[in-house]
């Protein structure tokens, strides 16, 4: 077992009190090593700087008589911006009695919840628990941490067999280690097989999500239908089944699930974040208005704010013909988040909707145009807020603007749009002029990028290059000279660096492609003779 002695801790109470007594009682237990932090600002900031083993955390972080996020809050956003590992032991401390509290705490997975008051036997009994299951899981967490997920799968699958206590839970890791390289039907192979001996709601959670990613909406529906009523308590099924109703466009339904979250679990922002989207989109502006509000409360405190928050409520609110509130909201971005391009862009986007409401297109085009320029210098604006600044810019004639920001959505490739998706933008402002334009500019941005991944492979990061092959591809999908060199430049890499199973489904699927649009393709024999030679390399059975 490890020695106390080594451990790390941070303690986040703003209680004095409370922070001395649980001093107290770890240095009882030989832990000396602890940190202190009275807020969630202070805690994040202390967390950004170094990791710790174990993070006690008060639930109720307004007990000190200041305002600020509560445990959960914390901890939702300590998990959604990775600022803690897996590795790490986060016990939640609470003399919270509030039912709906408690479940949404649970439900974000800290290690353990204690509830106060608490002698120093109990408190060491959960420490000692959590430390010794880290032990087991700590060799696979480290490579996962170093990004070898294969040997991570080979890890988990070992310690399974020498560890059968917690034999599920790394059946569950190994599930969801092949998830995140996209081999889906070995995920649900594992949950079907787990479900097989046991009824667990996380493996009918898994099922359902590798059910969605391999595209099979209505069976993932079914798997998370009936897993919300034998198991209403799983709040991570209620969104993953809104999803599968918005898929299936279904958007009041969507709403009805996360409204049925909701009023389980009322404190995660996330969802009602999600909520206030979907009644958007359904056309219910009063839960829209309802949600958003909600967010932008509960996230006042957050280290990590979004002002797009704001930018939704606006909407809603303009929608609804209150002008007054909305203005309101505006004054209230610019007090509270003044000071960086993606608060600028926010503002000009909500005020333009304003200028709209009120019949002013002159000062509507010119808060657009100071927001085309806000997003050039914005790092992490979301798709579909630029989509929206871009569809405003055209019904505006600002026919630059929208063709910058529709290019910045390209040459993102994590924005989830295909070329396609964006020239529908202009064609269905009727405006397939600037399709054509922006098709020519992405053609020729994928040319740079064939050079530029050229020069990478030349300098031995075949990563790199493969890096930006891919980015070509995102900006010009069905260009055979980018296919060819993206199933060029994965076959290069996979020789010098080892299989990854998702680039070669990439490789491959740029094979067929080719195959598709020209069988008697010079280099076609070539690249299928390695790819072949590859998997003999590696041992992969040829499909």
């Amino acid at each position: 077992m490890e020695d106390n002695g080594n451990l790390t801790v941070l303690v986040i109470d703003p209680n004095p009190g409370m922070r001395g007594s649980l001093q107290n009682m770890l240095n009882m237990s030989n832990i000396s090593k602890i940190e202190f932090a009275v807020s969630s600002g202070t805690a994040i900031r202390a967390l950004s700087r170094r990791a710790f083993d174990i993070i006690l955390c008060e639930y109720d972080l307004d007990s000190g008589g200041e305002q600020g996020q509560d445990g959960q809050q914390l901890l939702e956003d300590l998990r959604h911006h990775k600022l803690i590992g897996m590795g790490a032991i986060f016990i939640m401390l609470t003399s919270e009695g509030v039912y709906s509290k408690v479940v949404s705490a649970a439900e974000l997975t800290p290690t353990d919840y204690i509830l106060k008051p608490f002698t120093v036997d109990v408190l060491m009994q959960r420490i000692t628990r959590a430390v010794e299951r880290r032990r087991v899981f700590l060799p696979t967490y480290k490579l996962i941490d170093q990004g070898s997920v294969r040997d991570a799968i080979r890890s988990a699958a070992d310690a399974e067999t020498a560890n059968p206590r917690y034999a599920a839970d790394f059946v569950r890791l190994r599930a969801e280690l092949h998830a995140s390289l996209g081999e889906h039907p070995q995920a649900e192979h594992l949950y079907t097989a787990m479900l097989g001996v046991k009824q667990i709601g996380w493996a009918s959670l898994g099922l359902a999500r590798s059910l969605f990613a391999q595209g099979r909406i209505d069976d993932a529906e079914a798997v998370l239908t009936q897993l919300v009523a034998v198991n209403p308590k799983l709040m991570a099924a209620y969104d993953m089944l809104a999803k599968c109703h918005e898929s299936n466009g279904a958007s009041a339904r969507a709403q009805q699930v996360l409204e049925d979250a909701v009023a389980i679990s009322p404190h995660m922002v996330r969802r009602l974040r999600h909520l206030g989207e979907v009644a958007l989109d359904a056309g219910d502006m009063s839960a829209a208005e309802k949600s958003f509000k909600q967010v932008v409360s509960k996230a006042k405190y957050s280290e990590f704010r979004d002002p797009e928050d704001h930018v939704n409520l606006v909407k809603t609110l303009v929608q609804r013909g209150d002008a007054t509130q909305a203005s309101g909201v505006i004054r209230d971005l610019e007090r509270s988040l003044r000071g960086n391009p993606n608060v600028d862009a926010c503002k000009a986007i909500s005020v333009a909707m304003l200028h709209d409401a009120a019949g002013n297109s002159d000062a509507a085009a010119t808060e657009l145009a100071n927001a085309v320029g806000a997003v050039r210098a914005s790092s992490g604006l979301s798709t579909k807020l630029r989509i929206g600044l871009a569809e405003s810019c055209l019904a505006h004639k600002l026919d630059q603007g929208a063709s910058e920001v529709m290019l910045s959505v390209m040459n993102d490739t994590k924005s989830g749009v295909s070329t396609q998706q964006a020239m529908s933008v202009f064609v269905k402002a009727g405006r397939r002029d600037l399709a054509d334009g922006m098709g020519a500019q992405l053609k020729a941005q994928a040319q740079i990028m064939l050079g530029v991944a050229a020069e990478k492979a030349n300098m031995g990061d075949f990563k790199g290059a493969v890096q930006s092959l891919l980015e070509a591809m995102h900006m010009s999908p069905g260009n055979q000279q980018v296919m060819i060199a993206v199933a060029k430049g994965i076959l290069r890499q996979l020789d010098e660096l080892g299989w990854d199973n998702p680039l070669a489904e990439i490789c491959h699927a740029q094979m067929e492609a080719i195959h598709r649009d020209d069988p008697g393709h010079p280099q076609l024999d070539l690249i299928n003779r390695e790819y072949i030679a590859l998997q003999r390399k590696y041992g992969i059975a040829a499909a």
